[in-house]
């Protein structure tokens, strides 16, 4: 069984040295895409990471923040030419709440030659979800929640593997307690970390609703998970930033701790 996470990006919503938070669950030879980042270098980072668009067919957004939304236009966009080319077999399923569904739609429909907006009404498939809603996926079980986002709607989820790995991720925004019984005991747990707690006067974390990796690291000890990922960060200093995280969330967390770069890929183990 091959499964791992490729990180497209990694970066918060304004970074210049590296990409918006993004990522591609790949279980065995499927595909799921959380979010796409705010523009058309997914494209790019699809490409750079031998990731073919035409085998993505379930795509999930977390919110409607153009750092998350914007890339996934691109990626409909470039599926749809693959459909109208004849290159793409079956539909596209994108997963999410109400607001980005109907966001997704008017602005590919104000926007799209009608030719493709066409091919959307027919082969791409609009999925709403609710608190606590279920679905299938590229032979996981994911159950989303909302985490009750204090700027905008946002939803999380905990994807369920065949042999019973439990990865979770818990949105761009600090922990809830809403959200803990869908994630304790996470095998992976994925979290936003906007700087270091050492930094937080620099960076304004909390003014800006974000956490450190401090905060993240003393959540996912609190929720029993065995490894934590932390993205969404600042990007001042990505040469030393996986080392610094690393150290400062290792102070309070005894598990495994992954810091990714752009194109990172980490491999789901079974602990």
């Amino acid at each position: 069984m091959k499964r791992d996470i490729v990180f497209l990006g990694t970066g918060y919503a304004l970074a210049l040295n590296c990409y918006n938070s993004c990522f591609v669950i790949r279980n065995n030879n499927e595909y799921f895409m959380v979010d796409a980042g705010g523009g058309n270098q997914i494209l790019k980072l699809l490409k750079d990471t031998k990731i073919d668009i035409d085998k993505i067919h379930d795509l999930f957004v977390t919110h409607t923040h153009t750092d998350h939304v914007l890339g996934v236009i691109w990626v409909m966009r470039s599926i749809l030419q693959k459909m109208k080319a004849g290159k793409y077999e079956g539909s596209l399923r994108i997963f999410s709440h109400e607001k980005v569904l109907n966001l997704l739609k008017t602005i590919c429909t104000a926007t799209l030659p009608k030719k493709l907006v066409a091919l959307m009404n027919e082969r791409v498939m609009f999925n709403e979800l609710t608190d606590g809603s279920d679905f299938q996926s590229c032979g996981m079980s994911f159950k989303a929640f909302d985490i009750l986002s204090t700027k905008e709607k946002q939803y999380g989820f905990t994807a369920l593997f065949e042999d019973g790995l439990k990865l979770s991720y818990l949105g761009d925004e600090p922990f809830n307690e809403h959200c803990e019984s869908y994630v304790t005991d996470s095998d992976y747990l994925i979290t936003e970390a906007f700087c270091l707690y050492k930094d937080r006067d620099i960076y304004k974390p909390y003014e800006k609703h974000h956490s450190t990796a401090k905060d993240a690291a003393e959540c996912a000890s609190k929720l029993r998970a065995k490894n934590i990922i932390l993205f969404h960060t600042e990007d001042n200093d990505l040469k030393n930033r996986k080392e610094t995280y690393t150290k400062e969330a290792s102070e309070y967390f005894s598990g495994n701790v992954f810091v990714p770069d752009d194109l990172e890929v980490i491999c789901l183990e079974t602990q």
